[in-house]
């Protein structure tokens, strides 16, 4: 994990990925935003991010166009990336691939876990998003089969990197989650810890997503979790926990250079 400037903004970069020249990718922090404090990404308005989506491009020395967010939805929907105008910005959407140059496949998070995934042996990459719901559909699992059956890759060869999100300290869930986690995960003990109110439990997302990745086959040291908590990190991150619905939202991307 790096902190650095990237043009005007802060940014995160993961040590893994590090070595691979023919990769670009980083995660934005609230730091270095000129066209307003809650930066998005998407909406109903283009007004509402174009501003935003310009500042991340200057920092990453590119285009606009050349960016791709889903319409997010905490769903296990997966769309295939063959440019930036296909599919535009694909709706119910919560996962992103791609094997074309110059295209950042984006997730924005505000406390959910944001997942990137680089195959270097067939050089494609994916943007995942997976809050609880994301998480115990395995949505992060179901992108690496859809780059198994789509590109031919070996989850082996798979690098993950799992960003800044909320940590179990800070995210009490109530039966409901309990529940699901319980029917989705075998090592569910192990991702839940009971909280003083009947019923409710904290849940350990960035173990929970690294279960995942290593049911769908990726190896335990081709994984790196960025360890920081979006909740408790008030100065570096946004948080709908912490801040409300309408707080701003980090931005995850990755592309092949």
């Amino acid at each position: 994990m790096r902190k650095l400037k990237q043009g005007k903004l802060s940014v995160f970069k993961f040590e893994s990925f590090k070595k691979f020249k023919n990769i670009s990718h980083f995660v934005t922090t609230k730091e270095g935003w000129e066209a307003g404090d809650k930066p998005r990404f998407t909406g109903d308005e283009e007004t509402i991010y174009s501003d935003f989506r310009k500042e991340l491009a200057v920092s990453c020395k590119s285009d606009p166009d050349q960016f791709v967010f889903p319409r997010q939805v905490h769903s296990d929907h997966i769309v295939v990336v063959d440019s930036p105008e296909s599919p535009g910005t694909p709706a119910d959407t919560d996962a992103l691939i791609t094997n074309r140059p110059g295209i950042f496949v984006c997730v924005q998070t505000a406390d959910c876990v944001p997942v990137l995934l680089f195959d270097p042996v067939r050089n494609v990459v994916a943007a995942v998003h997976a809050g609880w719901r994301g998480t115990v559909s395995k949505i992060a699992g179901k992108t690496v089969k859809r780059m198994q059956d789509v590109y031919d890759c070996n989850p082996a060869d798979i690098l993950a990197g799992i960003g800044p999100s909320i940590h179990m300290h800070s995210y009490e869930v109530g039966r409901e989650v309990v529940e699901a986690v319980e029917q989705s995960f075998s090592n569910y003990s192990a991702l839940l810890q009971p909280a003083m109110a009947k019923g409710k439990a904290f849940l350990d997302l960035w173990e929970a997503n690294k279960t995942v990745l290593l049911e769908a086959g990726l190896q335990e040291d081709n994984i790196e979790i960025m360890g920081l908590c979006s909740y408790q990190h008030n100065d570096l991150f946004f948080s709908a926990r912490r801040d409300g619905s309408d707080t701003g939202r980090m931005v995850s991307g990755i592309r092949l250079v």
